[in-house]
């Protein structure tokens, strides 16, 4: 009994000692300014109202990122820049419009796709449809396609939804993510992928051969909801025809009448722009300088472009006015730590990760060119991955923690671990304070899919908040309805608070997170798979 209750003497004396890690005071001071000073709702209000959706390289980027670097300088921060990487093409739309003619005039809900090319007025063709989704579908509407509009998507069968689109999530849910996901390896998948890439260009270099005037494509969602997604934004693939998206019930309609032989015409206006006078986007960068310039530096980051249907606002003028609302409140709160604190804007995001991929490329570590002709066509970050062995840069240590937030407006709710047991204990006590907050979870799986990607591919501390869903995926990511009013102001408060601490924690800490291993090549998950029949 007598060394029972020693043993509990010893674990409550050593509990205030672990507390004090947390600076719960300067805790306090964060919340104050994060709540009673809040200018996070006002920034995200500037980037999607008045700004509007930031597209790569577009008019409206260009205003976003001189309007970033303005607003960081007002809070004090230093070495504001714009830091440049080759991309492509700007692109806006000025207007449009989609309608069918005949057998019955109708508006229908449609949008541009993304660089494709203008109608150079209104451009009015009967449609047809040939739905493509693999190069073996050509060879079906050989011959048939000239002076027409194509519709080249499979209508199927509309689906109810099952879920709520609006959703929080429950302890059940947060539990479900600390679950450890082993790794796999499968060299065969990566090369189908690769050799899926340039379906597009082969199918507008197709539609152009056999005479389309144009195509069009369906919503991946219903409910009206547009998108307008495209990836073509080198000058050498630009498409050759136009494009739009139309919505599912409209793009539906389209198809049962030409099952009924009233084959539609349809009237299509695309006013849209190229902008070429920089190839370059920027990320926007900025600096709380730390006391001791030979301890590193610790990061936080969101991308700062959208695509064009919505304002960009749950994706991503969330996350980007969570991380300069964070730069705000430590500014605000004189902060001094010992490592810098740097605040990263990325660019090019929704085209696949460039922004972040160029700062690894630049700052953090290099992988050998490719050799294999085909791949070497395209562009580096497809391949990226898979080429050993990893190199780390002079600057590969410098980083000591990199914070990501691109899950929409909803609350943190706690980190995901990206499959690093050893820095679960100390996410949990930074987490701590904010329990009556609802971020407590500490899940240990891993991420994907946004900014911190090709950090964890080198080994580099990147990690990844988990958000309440809301109705990010539901309804508004990269959709037409993603505006401001898709926002929760007590949510993003919550997350500029959170993010404002972990930063510091992190800026302060004796040592730096620890990190993985760099990762060296694996080996198939499964050295006895058979080949499929794509391979």
């Amino acid at each position: 009994m007598r060394h029972l209750l020693l043993a509990a003497t010893a674990l409550i004396a050593a509990a205030p000692l672990a507390a004090q890690s947390v600076d719960r005071q300067t805790v306090n001071r964060i919340i104050d300014q994060g709540t009673n000073q809040s200018q996070v709702m006002q920034m995200a209000q500037h980037m999607t109202d008045v700004i509007g959706p930031r597209l790569t390289n577009s008019p409206q980027m260009r205003e976003a990122e001189a309007w970033a670097q303005a607003r960081f300088r007002e809070m004090g921060l230093k070495n504001v820049r714009a830091e440049g990487f080759d991309f492509g093409r700007g692109w806006s739309i000025e207007r449009s419009s989609v309608r069918m003619t005949t057998p019955r005039p109708i508006q229908l809900r449609a949008i541009p796709i993304a660089w494709t090319p203008a109608t150079n007025g209104a451009l009015t063709a009967p449609i047809v449809v040939a739905p493509m989704s693999e190069e073996e579908d050509f060879a079906k509407y050989r011959g048939t396609l000239a002076g027409k509009i194509v519709l080249v998507t499979h209508p199927g069968q509309p689906s109810d939804p099952t879920e709520p689109a609006f959703k929080r999530l429950s302890g059940e849910d947060l539990s479900k993510l600390d679950n450890f996901q082993q790794p796999t390896h499968d060299p065969e998948a990566a090369n189908r992928r690769l050799e899926r890439l340039d379906f597009a260009k082969r199918r507008d270099a197709f539609l152009k051969a056999e005479g389309a005037v144009a195509w069009a494509q369906m919503a991946r969602r219903d409910g009206g909801l547009l998108h307008g997604e495209g990836y073509l934004f080198k000058r050498e693939d630009t498409p050759a025809l136009p494009a739009v998206e139309i919505a599912q019930e409209d793009y539906r309609r389209l198809t049962r009448l030409v099952r009924l032989g009233k084959a539609p015409t349809l009237e299509i206006v695309s006013d849209v722009t190229f902008h070429d006078e920089d190839p370059m986007a920027y990320n926007i960068i900025a600096d709380i300088p730390g006391t001791d310039p030979d301890a590193g530096y610790v990061m936080a980051g969101a991308h700062y472009d959208s695509w064009v249907g919505g304002d960009g606002a749950v994706d991503n003028a969330a996350g980007s006015a969570v991380v300069m609302e964070a730069a705000r409140i430590l500014t605000a709160i004189g902060a001094r730590p010992k490592r810098t604190i740097r605040f990263v804007l990325w660019n090019g995001e929704e085209q696949g990760l460039h922004g972040s991929f160029a700062y690894v490329t630049k700052y953090l570590a290099s992988r050998p060119p490719e050799t294999d002709p085909a791949k070497a066509q395209l562009d580096q970050y497809y391949t990226w991955g898979s080429r050993w062995p990893i190199t780390p840069k002079p600057g590969f240590d410098d980083l000591a923690a990199y914070f990501n937030l691109d899950n929409g407006s909803g609350r943190i709710r706690g980190i995901y671990a990206e499959n690093n047991p050893a820095v679960v204990p100390i996410f949990k006590e930074w987490l701590a304070p904010f329990a009556s907050m609802d971020a407590s979870t500490v899940a240990i799986r891993r991420t994907g899919g946004t900014d911190h990607v090709f950090m964890q591919q080198i080994g580099a501390p990147g990690y990844q908040f988990i958000q309440d869903p809301l109705d990010y995926g539901a309804r508004a990511h990269h959709t037409s309805i993603d505006t401001y009013d898709r926002l929760r102001a007590e949510d993003m408060r919550q997350n500029a608070i959170i993010m404002a601490s972990f930063l510091l924690n992190a800026a302060n800490a004796d040592k730096a997170l620890p990190r993985p291993p760099l990762p060296q090549r694996p080996v198939p998950t499964d050295p006895f798979a058979w080949p499929k029949d794509d391979d």
